[in-house]
């Protein structure tokens, strides 16, 4: 490894951390659907929390539950993102489609049979934007595990150019965090049918962070 990579990854991760956690405090911040996470938390059900890429930068914030592992990929920028979700006592499963993806998906199912919620990006690391794929839906079939879909909305900040147009939220603005029923895969409904349910899902729950929002008289950027 280059010096200029390993000082990469010695520096960013925590100065990354420090950066959310400044951008979380100084939003004004509301949760939103968060009693159906927490009706399956007291049933004694773990979850599986899909999200879009898009709005990974503040994401770590909106899990408020006993213990999580997020699905990140096996790349130079996953490797910057493993380092810094350990400043917020989150573990990682690595891989993506592209690179080490069978591996990273026995160890989720492995996963789905202990106490712990996963957390996934359905459309990362590539793309298309806002497209599920199988991952989530075969993470769903295997395990039994109920599917609750989770967004971001933010009035302040800005988008990159990227494939998924990644969302950076800025200071001062409001920020919502909003959750969606569970959605449990059901065998006569097929793969197809609960990839249409699921995401119908993710775009029900974006469109209440968006409205919640508008509630306070602000548009989502």
């Amino acid at each position: 490894m280059r010096v200029k990579e390993r000082l990469l990854l010695t520096l960013a991760p925590p100065l990354a951390a420090m950066l959310m956690r400044v951008l979380y405090r100084l939003n004004r911040i509301d949760y939103v659907g968060e009693q159906h996470l927490r009706a399956c938390w007291q049933r004694g059900e773990q979850v599986i929390l899909p999200y879009w890429h898009e709005q990974t930068l503040l994401m770590v914030f909106a899990y408020r539950g006993p213990r999580v592992n997020v699905l990140i990929s096996a790349s130079k920028d996953g490797e910057l993102l493993t380092r810094t979700m350990r400043y917020f006592d989150v573990e990682a499963v690595r891989g993506s489609s592209s690179r080490g993806g069978r591996a990273a998906f026995r160890a989720l199912v492995a996963l789905g049979k202990e106490p712990v919620d996963i957390v996934l990006t359905p459309d990362g690391p590539r793309g298309p934007r806002r497209q599920l794929k199988d991952g989530v839906i075969q993470l769903a079939r295997l395990t039994g595990r109920p599917v609750i879909p989770m967004a971001f909305s933010c009035s302040r900040g800005f988008r990159f150019s990227s494939w998924d147009r990644f969302l950076f939220p800025l200071p001062f603005g409001r920020g919502v965090y909003a959750f969606g029923e569970p959605l449990v895969f059901h065998k006569e409904e097929g793969v197809e049918g609960f990839r249409a349910r699921l995401q119908q899902g993710m775009e029900d729950v974006q469109q209440r962070a968006r409205r919640c929002l508008e509630g306070y008289g602000v548009s989502a950027v």
